[in-house]
């Protein structure tokens, strides 16, 4: 069933509400992140965002910073 959404402007941006329904067919909560990509047929998907995966990205993105010289050396 389609959800129409307005578009809104919120502050020098725009933006869209998404109804409760919505909000809890994804399973997520004020705070979490959505991901928006683009999918066929000049249409876009939504999706939650896998908050373990973030962890590690960020876990792995504070060793490349400290290991920079390493990873360049090994990279050769």
């Amino acid at each position: 069933m389609p959800i129409e959404l307005k578009i809104r402007k919120i502050g020098n941006s725009y933006g869209v509400v998404l109804p409760k329904e919505a909000l809890q067919h994804l399973k997520v909560e004020e705070g979490q992140s959505l991901y928006l990509t683009e999918a066929p047929e000049d249409s876009y998907r939504i999706a939650k965002g896998d908050d373990d995966f973030q962890n590690q990205m960020a876990e792995a993105e504070d060793l490349i910073k400290r290991y920079r010289n390493t990873f360049r050396e090994l990279a050769k």
